[in-house]
């Protein structure tokens, strides 16, 4: 603005007002009355014979407007910035207390049960949640059936998969004795070696 505003034939007076403007404070208040100051002294020390055409006093009346404009409209947006932060920190204040579900993929047990979530781009017919430990070793696997897109929260009650073995009940008919094993007869099952009798009901 300093180049453009300073059309002056006078270079002793056009220097002194560009130190002027140099020294005056950024503010818009500031800035205009530099402005002001500059244009006056261009005023008065124009030529006589080749005065400033109007066109150039109009572009450099627009120029210290907009520059105005501009410092209003940034100190607006400050304004705005300012109230928008006050805002995020109120509604931050309000979540202390409450369970939030955020990205990540480590579960933490405090002996009782833990919420997580996934979060589903589009529905899907059938959702299944594998919890692994650190290892990599699946622990506990949860089937949560189909779910509509969006956020699905779930909860793992920190249990961990047992390992199962199915047995079945026979009536014993008789003992046997070969090669110095124990065995018994069950019926519907055959020979069974007495070291895999679990229990007697």
């Amino acid at each position: 603005m300093t180049t453009t505003a300073v059309q002056n034939s006078n270079a002793t007076n056009a220097t002194t007002a560009v130190g002027a403007l140099g020294a005056a404070s950024s503010s818009a208040a500031s800035i205009q009355n530099s402005f002001l100051t500059l244009l006056v002294t261009q005023l008065q020390n124009q030529d006589p014979l080749n005065p400033m055409d109007n066109s150039q006093l109009t572009s450099q009346l627009a120029q210290i407007s907009t520059v105005n404009g501009i410092q209003q409209m940034n100190t607006t947006m400050q304004n705005l910035a300012t109230s928008y932060s006050a805002g995020q920190s109120l509604q931050s204040a309000s979540m202390i207390g409450h369970q939030v579900l955020t990205s990540g993929n480590g579960l933490t047990m405090n002996g009782s049960p833990v919420t997580a979530g996934i979060q589903l781009g589009g529905a899907a017919s059938g959702v299944t949640v594998q919890v692994l430990s650190a290892t990599g070793a699946v622990v506990r696997t949860l089937q949560l059936g189909a779910q509509p897109g969006g956020v699905v929260p779930f909860q793992w009650d920190g249990a961990q998969a047992v390992d199962a073995t199915p047995l079945v009940a026979g009536t014993v008919s008789s003992v046997t004795l070969s090669g110095g094993n124990v065995g018994v007869n069950v019926n519907g099952l055959g020979n069974v070696p007495l070291s895999q009798i679990i229990s007697i009901l």
